[in-house]
Parts: structure tokens; C-alpha cells; sequence
């Protein structure tokens, strides 16, 4: 094996140690609720829902019913839960169907039933349900504009939570008066649960002038009659209302104890490991740039850490798209950015993948890059500053060769990025 395939090797087993240490088998059964006195109905949404489900079924001794919605692919056998798919990032009518089932899922419950949410990144897109005179088809270009602003997820999740009949608490306090657990995996920085998957069971204290601030400030172009629509809607749920008194949330995993995970892994093979942040937000092309610099800092000097040593971070940024975009996802634009600033570096080779293996609109999770990122690119025809510009990154990396692709991974605590940097001096 090469050196440049040792390293690339090495990355992956810190990416598989992360997913590892998010995987439902492993930390969903720390976290079962008490049995109830009546039934115990199991709804779920995200892109790990499934996986959240069949670890629970294999988890619970006791019967149990439900339903949970995951994006296409992405299902695994249940035996008592029924998994429905729909559509991600942009809504579907599948999606609809599958709110309107988990809806009727918590219909009719007493006091003495037991409703455990099994929650994640992606549910956003997943239970789609318009407000007041809206349709599935404003809810998508409600989605296509604020995927386009680049506004960070809390601004985009208040927006939502005014918008939609499902987020922001509203499905717990559909299940009223049964108590509901949460059980969440996060994928949102500071691992608000209120913020994952806009917060179906989980209401949160952002107001209506809340979202109305945030579109200003962001200059997010809403269509007219979803603009309409929120200078009209009514306040979200708070937590303070009384349906939600008897209920628990229970963040299962995140991407702090994921990217611990990773530098345990590191320095269990003999490399120390820093973690700059697991909260990290912004442009994605300027985090990169502020990665790569950092790294090719390192390995010039050894300065803020010693060389060799394993940069890792988490979080999530955003894509502020300036015209049609290409393919690709956050990942591969920030790593697209940042091997741009790595070009002829040596002793630097990185990994920029969203952990639930999926990132953006491929079927890779990210991408590999190194010194020689740039002049395989070129080599192979590419441009890579044009692919850059038109968002494109995902095939600048598929011209040299450097897309990851393991495949989806059954959980989501977002990005993880690690640059391994051996050069010093």
C-alpha cells in the first residue's frame, strides 16, 4: 500500500470509528423508556429512522407498534414498524402520506400509552405538512429557497416550525394525552433537539418575529405566497404548554461523542488528534479555506500543534448557491475549497464526509484531498476553480478519483472532517 493509501485508509477508520459510536444498535438500548400500562407506539423520521427502529424492536421485550419515514434507499427490515420513504432534500407526496401516517399513528391515545419519537437528521424534508392554505408544492419551494440561502439551520427551522402542521412540537402535541420520549440522534451544532429534524416532538421558544428576523437578515427569497403565509401564521408551540409536561428528551447521540470517538481512534494508532470544534458553521468554501490554511500551518511549522497529528471538526455548514448548482453537497464544496489552498502541500491528506453517507445530491458522502488533489483534476480535464464557482465539486472529484463513497451508514451526526497532517518543518 502507498503512503497516499495508507493515509486515505487511516481516515476511513476514524470515519467508520465516528459512525460507530452513532450507531443505533449500540446506543439506543442505554436509553429505553419505562414500559407503560397501555401500548407503546413507535414514530420516527430521519435518514437513520429505520435503523433507529430496528434497534429499538431488537431493544424492547415488550409489544409495540408504529410507524417511521426515512429518505429513499435508505429502509432496512422491520418486523412490527411499519417504515415508509420519501423524498430528501426536496418534499414529496410520499413524504405527505407519511405525515398524515404518523399523525394517525398517535390518534386516540390515553394517558397510560407510551409514544416514543425516534428522531434525526433529514426529517425536515421527510414529513412534509403544509399550514393553513399552503400545498406540498409550496412546502418544496419553501425547502429549494432556504437550502439556497445559506442561512444557518436555526434560522431555517424557526422559518419552518410557523410554516408546517408537524414541526415544532406539534406532533407531540398530537399524541397528548400519552406521554412521548425522544429519543434523538443530532446532527445540528450544539445538539439542540428542539433544531433536529425541526423538531417534530419537541417544541422550542422561537417566536414568529423570530422567523420574520431571520429572513430579513439572511435575504431569503421566499415565494410570495409562502412569504404571505408567515406574516399570517400563528406563534409555534412552547414548551411551557401543559401537553408537554409529562414528556422526555433523551439526545442519544451527537457529534461531539462522534468525533471523541475519532481522536480516541487516532491516538490509539499512535497519532495525537485535536478537535477544533463540533459546532462548526458557515460558508462551507470559507471553512475550508480556514482548514487548509490551518493544516499547511501545521505541517510548515508545527505550530498551534506539533506535527504528526490528526485536525478534526464537526457541525454544519451551508451552501449559498449563486446560480444553477452542479453536483455535490456541503462536504465536497468545502474540501473542493480547501484542496484549492492545498495545491503542491505536502504532508497533508483530508476527508470531508457527512456521516450519514449521503452528501448532497450523489451517492458519495464526500471526498479525499491532497497536494496532488488540483493536478489530477487537471489532468483529467477538469477546472477546478470553474467547479468550485458553479458548485460543481462533486465532479472535479469524480475527474480525479477522490470521492468516498461507503454507502449509507444508518445514522447522522453530520460532518465529520479530519486532515491528517505528517509533515513538519
Amino acid at each position: 500500500m502507498t503512503d497516499a493509501a495508507a493515509d486515505r485508509a487511516f481516515l476511513t477508520r476514524l470515519f467508520e470509528a465516528a459512525v460507530a459510536a452513532a450507531d443505533p444498535v449500540q446506543v439506543l438500548p442505554r436509553h429505553l423508556p419505562q414500559k407503560p400500562a397501555g401500548k407503546t407506539v413507535v414514530i420516527g423520521a430521519g435518514k437513520g429512522a429505520a435503523q433507529l427502529a430496528a434497534a429499538f424492536e431488537a431493544a424492547w421485550d415488550g409489544p409495540l407498534e408504529g410507524v417511521v419515514v426515512t429518505r429513499y434507499g435508505y429502509a432496512v427490515p422491520c418486523e412490527r414498524i411499519r417504515v415508509m420513504e420519501a423524498a430528501h432534500p426536496v418534499p414529496d407526496a410520499a413524504g405527505l402520506a407519511a405525515s398524515e401516517a404518523l399523525f394517525a399513528a398517535v390518534e386516540g391515545l390515553t394517558e397510560d400509552d407510551l409514544v416514543v419519537a425516534l428522531v434525526c437528521g433529514g426529517g425536515s424534508a421527510l414529513l412534509p405538512a403544509p399550514a393553513g392554505d399552503l400545498s406540498l408544492e409550496d412546502e418544496a419551494a419553501l425547502n429549494q429557497a432556504l437550502l439556497a440561502s445559506g442561512a444557518p439551520i436555526s434560522a431555517m427551522n424557526a422559518i419552518r416550525k410557523h410554516l408546517s402542521r408537524i414541526k415544532g412540537g406539534r406532533l407531540a402535541a398530537a399524541a397528548h394525552p400519552a406521554k412521548v420520549v425522544s429519543l434523538v440522534v443530532s446532527d445540528v451544532p450544539g445538539d439542540d433537539p428542539a433544531q433536529v429534524a425541526s423538531g417534530p416532538t419537541v417544541p422550542d421558544r422561537v417566536s414568529l418575529a423570530d422567523a420574520l428576523a431571520h429572513v430579513a437578515r439572511h435575504r431569503i427569497a421566499l415565494p410570495p405566497k409562502v412569504s404571505a403565509a408567515l406574516e399570517a401564521a400563528e406563534e409555534a408551540p412552547r414548551p411551557e404548554d401543559p401537553v408537554f409536561a409529562r414528556n422526555e428528551v433523551r439526545v442519544i447521540a451527537s457529534a461531539e461523542l462522534s468525533l471523541q470517538a475519532a481522536k480516541d481512534a487516532a491516538e490509539a494508532e499512535g497519532l495525537p488528534a485535536v478537535i477544533l470544534s463540533d459546532a462548526l458553521e458557515g460558508e462551507a468554501r470559507e471553512a475550508g479555506r480556514f482548514h487548509a490554511a490551518l493544516a499547511a500551518h501545521v505541517a510548515q511549522s508545527g505550530e498551534p500543534f506539533g506535527a504528526p497529528v490528526v485536525i478534526l471538526s464537526g457541525g454544519e455548514t451551508t451552501v449559498t448557491l449563486r446560480g444553477a448548482p452542479g453536483k455535490g453537497g456541503r462536504n465536497t464544496e468545502f474540501l473542493l475549497s480547501a484542496a484549492l489552498d492545498l495545491d503542491g502541500v505536502e504532508g497533508v491528506t483530508a476527508l470531508s464526509a457527512d456521516t450519514d453517507g449521503i452528501d448532497g445530491s450523489e451517492d458519495n458522502a464526500g471526498a479525499f484531498a491532497d497536494g496532488g488533489t488540483l493536478a489530477r483534476m487537471r489532468a483529467a480535464g477538469a477546472d477546478p476553480a470553474a467547479h468550485l464557482t458553479g458548485h460543481d465539486a462533486w465532479s472535479a472529484f469524480a475527474a480525479s478519483g477522490d470521492l468516498f463513497v461507503p454507502g449509507p451508514t444508518g445514522t447522522n451526526v453530520n460532518d465529520f472532517r479530519a486532515f491528517l497532517v505528517r509533515a513538519r518543518g
